[in-house]
């Protein structure tokens, strides 16, 4: 077994496949989508066995706020579909190499590393511990997709539901999909407007043309329209990939909240992903476990599966990292 930080990417894409954990942020395509994204540099640490095959992958992307002098503080790397290895003793052991090996030579080039898990890792987790990545509870929702319509909307929480049947009736959303970069442009226009409204930070737009230009082409993107009267009142993106689903970003104007528009748009995904075979909507992300989050109110609703699969965290330097959180501290107050 070696390391490298290069891949065949029919290997790469035949492995991905092949674990039952392996998700699409493991993949080639989203590797391009954030190698494409201002303020963001995608790595690749893999570790093969005599024949180039992987038998565990770590794919970092290094997410940057400042350039320049303020690189070094402001600089995280986030694993966004965590690590991913082969079953078995095998790929424990290449599990092993890889996380050893990585935090020996990737040292200095970020702050710390956050592996975001989709999926419940089981005994995976005591080698991260013995390594260093600490855990951290984070939540999420699975909604199962796999059964008729109907039980799928009866599992809805009762006055959400009797909202999505009366706007179904109703008939004043409408839901389109952006297919043309005009639209695009359109679409992420809602979506900035909903993130500035909420004062909270949004990637560039440079993330969304690349996965328009990566992942669309591929069936692996859904950028979803829903609209009242012909005018856009909530939009989202959804990424498809094996039996999956995932929720990646989504925004409303509030203007039109009467009408529902996230509700029904979320709807009309989970009726398009059972409809067309898949399994299990992933919800993105419900916050941690002792904070509040509003969001998590909104996702519970849909009667999914609360799960815990969390977060696991290492530190490459804990001074710089400590340093790091104070100048944010200022520049959130002062500027």
């Amino acid at each position: 077994m070696r390391v490298v930080q290069e891949l065949e990417e029919n290997l790469w894409r035949e492995f991905v496949n092949r674990q039952p954990q392996g998700n699409i942020f493991h993949t080639p395509e989203m590797f391009r989508v954030f190698d494409q994204t201002k303020g963001h540099k995608s790595t690749l640490w893999a570790v093969v066995d005599g024949d180039n095959c992987p038998l565990a992958l770590l794919l970092p992307v290094h997410v940057t706020l400042l350039d320049g002098l303020l690189r070094q503080l402001t600089t995280r790397a986030i694993a966004y579909g965590s690590i991913l290895s082969a079953p078995g003793p095998a790929g424990q052991a290449a599990l092993a190499l890889l996380l050893q090996t990585y935090k020996r030579e990737a040292k200095g080039s970020a702050l710390f590393t956050e592996l975001r898990n989709l999926s419940d890792l089981g005994q995976t987790q005591a080698l991260l511990n013995d390594y260093g990545f600490a855990y951290e509870g984070h939540l999420n929702y699975l909604i199962n997709l796999n059964r008729p319509i109907e039980e799928l909307l009866q599992s809805i929480g009762q006055r959400t539901r009797k909202k999505i049947r009366k706007g179904l009736r109703d008939g004043f959303v409408q839901m389109s999909e952006a297919t043309t970069p005009t639209e695009l442009e359109h679409w992420y226009n809602i979506l900035q407007k909903t993130y500035s409204n909420a004062q909270v930070p949004l990637a560039d737009r440079s993330l969304f043309v690349a996965a328009f230009n990566e992942l669309y082409p591929r069936g692996m993107a859904k950028f979803l329209l829903a609209q009242v009267n012909g005018v856009t009142a909530a939009c989202s993106i959804e990424l498809p990939y094996k039996n999956m689903i995932y929720g990646w970003y989504g925004g409303s104007d509030r203007a039109y909240s009467d009408y529902l528009p996230n509700e029904m748009l979320i709807w009309h995904i989970l009726e398009w992903g059972a409809n067309n075979g898949y399994h299990v909507y992933d919800f993105g992300g419900a916050g941690k476990p002792d904070e509040e989050y509003g969001v998590r109110d909104f996702k519970a609703k849909f009667g999914g599966d609360l799960v815990n699969f969390g977060r696991n965290v290492y530190v490459h330097n804990p001074t710089l990292l400590k340093l790091s959180k104070q100048g944010y501290e200022v520049y959130r107050r002062f500027l």
